[in-house]
């Protein structure tokens, strides 16, 4: 009874943090980059600055539910797709911290008066590692929903 809670809610938590991501992806980012002048770059740093302070906390929350799991139902069918989701996550946490936290560090502190000359490919860069963390944590979420059925 215990472990089926668990099993629900870290779906849960980790399907909420897919929908935000996808979200960041395919829908706020799309809507920062078509704004007028310097609208859409201000709106990137205060995602940034947002975002950035919850999403550690969600990942690693996400990461140690899912590592949780997958000890307490070791014994179960579909506990080798949960470890397989966790070395998902795991692969998304380290993937941040070497690609996107340090372009998102940057970016947050920007203003139109001190931003780089090449702040849209710095963008660009982050943009496309986000859509391959956004595979990664859609692959583990499907993994994770798999192992409860």
């Amino acid at each position: 009874m215990l472990l089926d809670a668990l099993e629900v809610v870290t779906t849960v938590v980790v399907g909420v943090m897919v929908g935000v991501e996808f979200s960041v992806a395919f829908v706020m980012n799309p809507i920062f980059n078509a704004l007028p002048e310097d609208s859409g770059q201000l709106g990137r740093a205060h995602g940034g600055r947002m975002l950035g302070a919850v999403m550690p906390f969600w990942y690693i929350g996400s990461l140690i539910l899912v590592a949780v799991w997958a000890i307490a139902g070791w014994h179960r069918p579909g506990a080798g797709l949960v470890v397989i989701a966790a070395a998902l996550l795991i692969l998304s946490v380290i993937m941040s911290l070497l690609l996107l936290v340090p372009i998102n560090n940057r970016n947050k502190t920007w203003t139109p008066e001190n931003r780089p000359a090449d702040w849209k490919q710095q963008m660009n860069r982050w943009d496309r590692f986000h859509y391959v963390r956004v595979g990664i944590i859609i692959a583990a979420f499907a993994l994770l929903v798999a192992a409860l059925i």
